[in-house]
């Protein structure tokens, strides 16, 4: 049991009724979880309003409530009602202090973005990994603590649930943690009660702006602006032309990385590198730190994601030698990834799923002058079909090949999915070919792989799994590329 007043000791509130020395014996904020002597905070979503749950919450012996608004409560019921001006962002404080406030145990990296932050985590896990931390993992793929992999639901998750994870995090010794820290997250306030020892801006591009997301460009920026005053060093990339207006008003450090001139951490002299059934980018950097860098990724998007890895870890005193050693050898599961079937050609898997994500990919990479860029793909399902036209048009334009297939037709025809996209690809001259099975697609373009193509499988990317009719069926591209060249008499 905790006292109610402890939990509640960094927030502002009003106790209308009862006292709120109370001893609760759990946190919850949601109806369903709701038990005797409990504090039920009242969050509102998008669908339901937890203040509608009060009257229920002190029936089944809440011991304490805390909303945002007026409630009713039954007349002759024992409990304390605590209101506040926000209930989610008391949630994040309550949520702190109930898991013993577990990031002050640790160092906190959190990272922002339209583009860039899985990759970036990643990288930022596996240089100071190899420079002996022991480092936590907060983001879109999943969480990561210790040995166990939690698959993510949401990007940022909720506080309560996030602050779980650092006090699990830093029990199984974990001295960092690196996360992605969504716009969704920032405006939801599932990042307060701590502050960020580092947080980091990667790029911004009109994105999550709709229904219950974000009213416009302006909001969006502001949302991923909040991070740079929750946090005590900001290290943002000057290329992006909005990084000022990003952090305007900021309350912490700034440090800069970037290729522009005057950048603090600038990159200098990227050449792109081609090797047998694989690609990549070297490059230099000066100012904060000097050395030379190569990646097993392509395009100078990756010289921005090893940048930023490079700006974050130098701060953690990790040694060039370490960081050099680290970026080559690290890889993100379904990010630009590449997956070696050929030396004749290249093959790789990425999660582009979005006209946006596609032409930076494709291209970047016909920067590498392939033969052919040949390029797989599908749209979800129960799904704008916008974006099916939008992503045909792009592959039409960019590959010279295009393989039309299934992703997740969730409750629609594969087919009829399909279509749309060929409605996209008419509009220009590229060449398709439709194969709606996507195993039977895959073993189609690494059949006719040619010496010097580069096959991307676009769309997936780190998931394992396809949607039809509600029900996910096991499907992961590795195993399936694995299975296609044992049939082939080839193997891995």
């Amino acid at each position: 049991m905790v006292c109610a007043s402890e939990l509640l000791k960094k927030l502002t509130f009003t106790c209308v009724k009862g006292d709120p020395d109370r001893e609760v014996s759990a946190l919850v904020y949601d109806s369903r979880k709701i038990e005797k002597d409990c504090m039920f905070v009242c969050l509102v979503g998008a669908n339901a309003d937890g203040h509608s749950f009060a009257a229920q919450a002190a029936g089944e012996g809440a011991a304490v409530i805390v909303a945002q608004k007026e409630v009713e409560l039954p007349e002759d019921c024992d409990v304390t009602l605590i209101l506040v001006e926000d209930t989610r962002y008391a949630l994040a404080f309550l949520s702190a202090a109930w898991f013993g406030n577990p990031a002050e145990e640790m160092k906190i990296i959190g990272i922002t973005g339209t583009k860039g932050k899985t990759t970036t985590t990643y990288l930022v896990k596996s240089i100071l990994e190899h420079a002996g931390h022991r480092v936590g993992l907060v983001g879109t793929i999943e969480t990561i603590i210790g040995d166990t992999h939690i698959p993510a639901g949401n990007t940022t998750p909720e506080s309560y649930l996030l602050q779980g994870y650092f006090r699990q995090m830093a029990d199984c010794g974990c001295d960092t943690v690196v996360m992605e820290v969504s716009s969704q997250g920032l405006m939801m306030h599932r990042t307060q009660g701590f502050l960020f020892d580092f947080g980091i801006f990667t790029n911004i591009e009109p994105d999550h702006i709709g229904p219950n997301e974000h009213a416009d460009f302006e909001e969006y920026m502001a949302c991923k602006g909040r991070l740079f005053r929750q946090c005590g060093v900001g290290i943002v990339n000057c290329d992006d032309t909005h990084w000022r207006k990003v952090t305007e008003g900021h309350t912490c450090m700034l440090e800069t990385y970037g290729f522009a001139e005057g950048a603090d951490l600038q990159a200098y002299e990227m050449h792109l590198v081609t090797k047998p059934g694989a690609l990549g980018v070297d490059f230099k950097v000066k100012g904060l730190m000097e050395l030379a860098v190569e990646t097993e990724t392509p395009g100078r998007f990756s010289v921005y994601n090893a940048l930023t890895a490079i700006a974050i870890c130098r701060h953690f005193g990790v040694s060039g030698e370490d960081i050099r050693e680290a970026l080559l050898h690290a890889h993100v599961k379904g990010r630009i990834e590449i997956v070696r079937v050929s030396d004749a050609f290249t093959l790789m898997i990425d999660y582009a799923h979005n006209a946006m994500a596609l032409e930076s990919l494709l291209t970047t990479l016909r920067e590498y002058h392939p033969k052919r860029l040949v390029c797989l793909f599908g749209c979800g399902g129960n799904r704008s079909r916008m974006r099916r036209f939008e992503m045909g048009e792009v592959s039409g334009r960019l590959a010279d090949l295009s393989v039309i297939t299934s992703d997740n037709p969730r409750f629609e025809e594969p087919q009829d999915i399909i279509n749309d996209i060929k409605t996209g690809i008419s509009g220009t001259e590229g060449a398709y070919v439709e194969i709606c099975d996507r195993k039977e697609a895959i073993r189609y373009v690494i059949s006719h792989g040619e010496p010097g193509d580069i096959i991307v499988l676009a769309g997936k990317g780190h998931e394992d799994y396809q949607e039809i009719r509600g029900v996910k069926y096991p499907m992961d591209e590795r195993v399936l590329i694995g299975e296609i060249l044992r049939e082939r008499g080839t193997g891995l």
